[in-house]
């Protein structure tokens, strides 16, 4: 089957060569396979290679083809749930460690952009989680507070200081975290990828993987041309799940989230939008994200329609509509590209890690926080596949939990959408 192509974007209009992934045709036999080569898969197998373990990266198509490489390139700490939250649910041990692994994960991941040199347009501005209503200002509060609370570097924002970070009145409190920040998500995938190869790890596109079992002590993963033969096993395909692991698909919702751009704004326009470049996501039932890219375009994401588009700028119409509501200067702008992609989202909206059998790990689930999760989780899987079990790892280990009334998904999305926009207009 041959590789499907990324949809247009900024991305691809600027991205670098990929580097060359051929696929897999001949067998091989090593120590890790990796099925696939989204970042957290990237991530585990530079980590690996950097520890001297012959890994091998299967990928259906090319290096940050999924979500990886066609996010809204934010770089944002934290989880769904408040630390407290975190503490309560599961332990003064285990939540303070997801803590610290959740919000030090920018800094994990641009300290890595960094020592590997990836040229990806990485800038540290830091993220602004801002309040739409009343309601979600008494939340972004009690953030703010937990945050200060366990020691973290982050500010709150009241409505004037929101408005001079933003460039709009839209938004009566906001909180700024520092460690946050933006990227060429496609750059940094193939520039990941690159700096795996170069430590040693084999990347294979173009290479799905058709069955996977256990077979004298061994993984034997097939595609259509070869097959891998392998010690231990770690599957990272998050939204692009297929029937390989049973049951794996129905754990998860792959729900699609879109992105409009603009043309290069020109300089004055852009000055008015997010002026010191932080990136930006919206606390409320429906969520809106934006930034403000090297290249000064306006990036505006959110929930669309839930099916893959073709370039059409006029199917995202309602987040044109809001960027103008947010800077009426924006009237009159050109939208250039239009694209879209699936992301996993779990029913408890965290992460999900699952030890299914000895010596394989199945990650997947960052609810759209992924690029900096998924890099830092990639070193913490590596680390496991070489210790094993009893290395620590910064997430509950937890069993695959397949939906009930999974076929229906598309329909649960869509009326979650209408009903959570009708709550984020009415303030509820």
């Amino acid at each position: 089957m041959p590789a499907v192509p990324l949809p247009t974007s900024p991305y691809t209009d600027t991205a670098r060569p990929a580097p060359s992934t051929p696929s897999l045709d001949t067998d091989r036999t090593v120590s890790v396979a990796i099925i696939g080569a989204g970042l957290a898969g990237l991530s585990a197998a530079l980590h690996l290679a950097e520890m001297g373990v012959d890994v091998c990266v299967l990928e259906a198509n090319e290096p940050g083809w999924g979500a990886s490489g066609r996010n809204g390139g934010q770089v944002n700490p934290g989880l769904k749930f408040n630390p407290d939250e975190l503490l309560a649910r599961f332990g003064g041990d285990l939540g303070r460690r997801m803590i610290d692994m959740a919000w030090g994960a920018p800094d994990f991941t641009f300290d890595l952009i960094s020592r590997l040199a990836i040229d990806c347009d990485a800038r540290q501005n830091g993220t602004l989680r801002t309040a739409t209503n009343a309601l979600a200002a008494n939340a972004v509060v009690t953030t703010a507070a937990q945050c200060l609370a366990h020691g973290m570097p982050t500010r709150l924002l009241d409505a004037t200081e929101a408005q001079l970070a933003t460039g709009t009145d839209r938004y009566p409190a906001a909180l700024f975290d520092p460690r946050g920040g933006d990227l060429h998500p496609l750059n940094y995938a193939r520039g990941l990828a690159a700096a795996a190869q170069n430590a040693g790890a084999s990347i294979h596109g173009n290479s799905h993987v058709i069955s996977a079992r256990r077979q004298s002590g061994k993984w034997l993963l097939h595609t259509d041309r070869a097959t891998v033969s392998a010690d231990k096993l770690l599957v990272v395909t998050n939204a692009y799940a297929d029937g390989l692991w049973p049951d794996l698909k129905k754990s998860l919702v792959p729900v699609f989230s879109s992105i409009v751009a603009t043309q290069p704004l020109p300089v004055d326009v852009a000055a008015h939008i997010l002026p010191d470049r932080p990136v930006l996501y919206e606390s409320g039932h429906i969520t809106v994200y934006y930034r403000i890219d090297a290249e000064n375009r306006l990036l505006m994401g959110g929930r669309g329609p839930q099916r893959a588009l073709v370039g059409r700028t006029d199917a995202l119409g309602y987040l044109k509509h809001y960027a103008e509501r947010l800077w009426p200067v924006l009237k009159g702008t050109r939208w250039t590209h239009a694209w879209n992609g699936q992301l996993a989202i779990t029913p408890d909206h965290l992460p999900h890690l699952h030890e299914p059998v000895e010596d394989a790990l199945i990650y997947l689930g960052c609810n759209g926080r992924g690029v900096a999760l998924a890099t830092a989780m990639g070193k913490q899987l590596a680390s496991r596949l070489v210790g094993g079990s009893s290395v620590p790892i910064d997430l509950p280990m937890t069993g695959i939990a397949p939906m009930r009334f999974h076929a229906l998904w598309p329909i649960g999305v869509y009326s979650a959408m209408i009903w959570g926009r009708m709550k984020d207009r009415l303030g509820i």
